[in-house]
This record gives C-alpha cells, sequence and structure tokens, in this order.
C-alpha cells in the first residue's frame, strides 16, 4: 500500500531556506525537490533494462535541474536569467517527459507501483523529507512542481520593467494576457492532482501527505491561482474605456470569493514554517485587498442610486473599501516580513488605481453626508456584497497517455 518515511527537519541538510525571495507579484511555495531514486534494485528484474535506464535518466535529469540554488530560492531575476531564461521552461519540459513514462508503473493497478521508494525535500512541512513507495505519489509530486513552476513563470511575466524612457516601471499588455493563461495552467495541473490523483492513494497514506501536499493546500493554490487570474482581469478592465462600472464589480466580487475560498481551505492547516505562514499571509493580504476593490467598485454603483438611502450605502460602502485598503497594507507589510523576506515589486495595475482613487472619492462622499454614518460603524454599516457566479474555470488538464515504451 507504500511505505512511508518522513525525515525531521533537524536530522538533515537538504533544506536550504533563502533568506530572500526578492519581488513577489505571485507567491509560490517553496519548491518540492525530488531525491535521487534508484530504479535499478526494485525494477531490474521486471523490466526491460532499457525502460529502467529510461526511468532512471528522465528523473536524473530533473533531480540535478531542481535543485539549482535558483530554483530552491525562487527568486525570478535569478532564475529567469540562468542559461539564456530557459531553467523554468527546461524543467518544465523535463517533467512533461517523465510524466508518460512514470504512468506505466501505476498502469491497470500494477505492483510495481509499490515498488520504488520516491523521496522529496519539503518545504511548506515541518518534515525535511517524506519517502513513500507508491507511484501515484510521485505522479502527485510532479504535478504540484509543474503547478508551481507555472505560479513562478506568472510572477516573472508581472514583475514590472523599467520603461524606454528609464522612469515608469510597466507590465506590458501581452505579459498580463499571458499570465492569465499561465494561472490557468497552473490551476489545471491542481485541479487534476486533487480531482484524479489524490483518490489514487490509500485513505490512511493521504493523511501521512507531507502538508505542502494535502488536498487543502493544493485546492488552495488552485484558488488562488483563479483569484490572481481575475485581478489581472480586473486591472485590464480598469484601463479599457469600454469596461463599465458594472463588470469591474463582478469582476471584483468574484476575486473576493476566490481568496475566501483559497483562505478557507489553508487557515486550519499546520502551515507554521516560514514557508507555510507566508503562504497563509499571502492570502490574508489578498482576501483583504479583494475586498477593498469590491467595495470601491460596490459603493460606486450604489452612488448612482436616486434614493438618499442609497447614497447613505454607497458612502458606508467606500468607508469599508478604505478601511480594508489600509488593513490591505498592513497585511502586505506582516507578510514582506515573514522569512523568506521579499518586497513589492513597483506598484502598477489594480491596486494602484485604487490605493489612490479609494481615498479621494471616500473623503469626497463622507464630507457631504458626514451625519450618516460614525467611523465604529463602518464594517457594520457596510451593505453586502453582490453575489456573482465564479466564471473563470481552471484549463481542463488531463494525464498523458502512457509512454508507448510499455507496450
Amino acid at each position: 500500500m507504500g511505505c512511508l518515511v518522513s525525515t525531521p527537519k533537524d536530522s538533515g541538510e537538504n533544506r536550504r531556506r533563502p533568506g530572500n525571495v526578492g519581488e513577489v507579484a505571485v507567491f509560490v511555495p517553496g519548491l518540492r525537490i525530488p531525491k535521487p531514486v534508484d530504479f535499478f534494485q526494485p525494477l531490474g528484474n521486471s523490466l526491460a533494462k532499457s525502460l529502467v535506464e529510461r526511468l532512471s535518466a528522465l528523473r536524473t535529469r530533473i533531480v540535478v535541474m531542481a535543485g539549482q540554488e535558483s530554483l530552491m530560492g525562487t527568486k525570478p531575476r535569478r532564475t529567469a536569467t540562468q542559461h539564456g531564461g530557459s531553467t523554468l521552461a527546461d524543467l518544465q519540459q523535463a517533467l512533461e517527459d517523465y510524466l508518460p513514462v512514470l504512468l506505466g508503473l501505476v498502469k491497470d493497478g500494477s505492483q510495481l507501483q509499490h515498488e520504488v521508494h520516491f523521496a522529496w525535500v519539503n518545504q511548506e512541512d515541518d518534515t525535511e523529507e517524506t519517502a513513500i513507495s507508491n507511484s501515484w505519489y510521485e505522479v502527485l509530486s510532479v504535478l504540484h512542481l509543474m503547478a508551481l513552476l507555472s505560479l513562478s513563470q506568472a510572477n516573472i511575466l508581472l514583475i514590472p520593467k523599467t520603461s524606454a524612457d528609464g522612469y515608469q516601471p510597466k507590465v506590458l499588455e501581452e505579459s498580463r494576457r499571458a499570465s492569465i493563461d499561465v494561472f490557468l495552467k497552473a490551476a489545471g495541473y491542481l485541479d487534476c492532482a486533487v480531482r484524479h490523483v489524490l483518490p489514487q492513494l490509500p485513505t490512511e497514506l493521504r493523511r501521512d501527505l507531507p502538508v505542502d501536499l494535502a488536498e487543502g493546500v493544493l485546492r488552495g493554490l488552485c484558488l488562488q491561482a483563479l483569484g490572481q487570474g481575475v485581478d489581472i482581469q480586473l486591472g485590464m478592465a480598469i484601463d479599457s474605456t469600454k469596461a463599465t462600472l458594472a463588470v469591474k464589480r463582478r469582476l471584483a466580487c468574484e476575486m473576493v470569493k476566490y481568496w475566501h475560498q483559497a483562505q478557507d481551505n489553508i487557515m486550519n492547516l499546520p502551515l507554521e514554517n516560514g514557508w507555510g505562514k507566508k503562504h497563509q499571509l499571502f492570502g490574508k493580504w489578498k482576501y483583504v485587498e479583494a475586498k477593498a476593490a469590491a467595495y470601491y467598485y460596490h459603493g460606486l454603483i450604489l452612488d448612482e442610486g436616486k434614493s438618499e438611502n442609497s447614497h447613505g450605502m454607497a458612502v458606508a460602502a467606500l468607508q469599508a473599501a478604505e478601511e480594508f485598503l489600509k488593513q490591505s497594507k498592513t497585511a502586505c507589510e506582516a507578510f514582506n516580513i515573514t522569512p523568506p523576506l521579499s518586497r513589492n515589486p513597483p506598484p502598477w495595475g489594480t491596486m494602484k488605481y485604487l490605493s489612490e482613487k479609494i481615498p479621494i472619492d471616500t473623503s469626497s462622499k463622507v464630507r457631504i453626508n458626514s451625519d450618516l454614518y460614525r467611523h465604529e460603524r463602518i464594517m457594520e454599516a457596510a451593505p453586502p456584497l453582490p453575489d456573482f457566479a465564479l466564471a473563470l474555470k481552471p484549463d481542463e488538464y488531463q494525464l498523458p497517455p502512457m509512454d508507448l515504451s510499455w507496450n
């Protein structure tokens, strides 16, 4: 059924946590790194030598590439420049090449799936290393790494680049559009892991998985990717002269739901070390930030109403938006100072716009209607946000066909 061995964090030297991960537009939890595996001893008498050699070569390539210091630290600028900017893409391709061959070990419930002892170094879990004799655990770990590499790619795309004139940092529109596709791809890997791979593991083994691979973390990361995709969509709507306030409010409210669900999935998990705590704080920051955007556009739409009550609710919504904006700045600071340290990229997009507009618009409305609401009643008086169906869905990712070499 799969033998499990967990090694406490103080028993080895495999984990190399960076002290600083640089600019973070997209949070990427510490990558799980595969350790070398011996395929020949358990499989040498069961499979053709050429097939065992192929499995070994494909996985060894991944071990070498994933173990690079640049990837362990997940610093976007260092990672992007390694080997001409191809390190992430090369590792992603190596995983895609490995997966069809690996799936031969689990075909038709083969007992071979229990023969190889797969070991990975954990980052979010307090356990240093988890080794399990179950090939579905290896499939799950590969999908998780593919998703996190996609999030790393999105982070690179969304770090503002200095413009040609050397002044205003910008994220080009093509980079924003490309990031949405990458977010959906990452969400697709994670959705596949939850729906099609986790159920293949025995219940008792699922309980013993490192917290990095807990169902709540996988679901939370999937929702995080979708939430950040909607954030980019909102920023593009803000830049568009054709997008109405109703469209912007819908996107902001969708973003609130994604981040709320992401938080629900990870808040009760034992994410207590540096990476894990940082993961939780990122969700809290983005959830509060999303509420600031949603209440702002909700307030603007309410202010278009004809009744005095509508104007009063508009004031309360805008005041709530300003309060959430303040809370988001505090949450952002808490996230950045939690090890490994990080910093914000130069301001751009949705929150740059809202950070400038919310205080101005709230101040003007509160002066006119200052008798309606007291500051201490802001949250109590804020009207409920409208409920919208979630529109952004993960890409439909399916496990690839088993490699023909198994035939």
